[in-house]
């Protein structure tokens, strides 16, 4: 005789609603519960499928008897998608947390499973471990910025694309020129030389190839006045100062070896709309921590953790390498001296590291507190 299985009724009125979203580039997968214990409810919508997606919540309410004002907790991995969906999940009243990909724990088989359908599941029960109380423990939450603090950070990334994209221009014009055997320093007036530029044989250059040089030139130009323009638009809102962010970068301007461009970068991506708690927040979001592995006989050092903002971070070190040369009297610098001076090359780099960790924190408590840096010096 067949046998039909029968759904089991929650019991009890369900407090929270919980939703997991495992998001792809062409579809979307839902896993919705109402506690641990319950089998969850597997869904598939078309990605950015908005309207879907509410029909799905209310569904789902339906299905376990969800009251009207019951919470609604979502999560989803940070990742191509951005922000915009949790700012549309906020708008509906659901709770949602975006988690760092890399702050997931997994199983540490060499093989293992993994599917959309496991990691929306996986994020399910910790999302619900998350909302019982584990928040230290499960994963990592990334902060979300408003709509115009991320729009605060297009400029200064625009200007690192251009810098890299200016860099491929002059090295292959200069490439396409060595390979002709010509050495030639590029100036404004190259695509006037151009015409006048042969080969070693004194024949003249091929048309195709003056050709490309020409269209290459080109785009070399256009991506300097792109340059100098963003260039222009900094210094210009930086004089206004017409919001917190642009004030923190001109009291960051003040000190002796910080430019406009690093001040920028250091409120922008991290102080401008960050709040920290202690000076060891600030050094572990920057990736600028030690990562100790000891394990029985084993105890070692595997270098900084390297999480966080990697533009920050390498602004870090090339700060603090400025702020040597610029604030020599300055407590961190001395310190630096004393203690990594003496040593090898290799001891430099792995001190330097070291400077750029003091030297946030003392960015930091110059911005929150007003408490300028030891012995550090301010512009005229």
């Amino acid at each position: 005789m067949a046998q039909t299985t029968r759904r089991r009724e929650f019991k009890g009125i369900p407090e929270t609603l919980y939703l997991s979203l495992e998001l792809g580039c062409k579809e979307w997968k839902l896993a919705f519960t109402v506690g641990r214990g319950e089998k969850p409810r597997l869904r598939t919508l078309a990605a950015g499928d908005l309207r879907g997606l509410e029909q799905e919540i209310d569904w789902a309410r339906q299905r376990w008897g969800v009251p009207e004002g019951a919470r609604v907790v979502s999560c989803y991995e940070a990742g191509r998608d951005g922000f915009w969906l949790h700012r549309f999940l906020i708008s509906r009243g659901v709770s949602n947390v975006v988690v760092d990909s890399s702050s997931i724990e997994v199983n540490r088989r060499s093989r293992r499973a993994k599917t959309d359908r496991l990691d929306a599941l996986k994020l399910l029960m910790m999302l619900i471990r998350h909302d019982l109380g584990e928040e230290g423990r499960v994963w990592s939450v990334v902060q979300v910025p408003s709509v115009e603090q991320e729009a605060d950070r297009q400029l200064h990334r625009d200007w690192d694309v251009l810098k890299k994209e200016r860099t491929l221009h002059r090295n292959r014009i200069q490439s396409f020129l060595v390979c002709q055997g010509i050495k030639l320093d590029l100036g404004s007036d190259f695509a006037e030389r151009l015409e006048s530029l042969v080969l070693w044989d004194g024949s003249a250059l091929p048309l195709e190839l003056r050709a490309r040089l020409k269209r290459e030139w080109e785009r070399l130009e256009l991506v300097e006045s792109q340059i100098g323009e963003l260039k222009r638009q900094k210094k210009e809102a930086v004089a206004a100062a017409s919001s917190p962010s642009l004030q923190q970068i001109q009291e960051l301007a003040k000190l002796k070896g910080i430019g406009l461009t690093s001040a920028w970068v250091f409120v922008c991506e991290f102080f401008g709309w960050r709040k920290f708690r202690n000076r060891r927040e600030v050094g572990a979001l920057a990736g600028l921590v030690p990562m100790p592995y000891q394990s029985g006989s084993s105890d070692h050092e595997q270098g900084i953790s390297k999480a966080g903002n990697s533009r920050l971070r390498v602004m870090s070190i090339e700060i603090a390498w400025s702020w040597l040369r610029w604030q020599p009297e300055s407590q961190l610098s001395l310190w630096f001296r004393e203690r990594y001076g003496p040593g090898s090359r290799r001891s430099r780099r792995v001190g330097i590291v070291a400077l750029a960790r003091k030297l946030l924190v003392a960015l930091w408590r110059f911005l929150e507190f007003g408490v300028v840096p030891e012995g550090a010096i301010l512009k005229a």
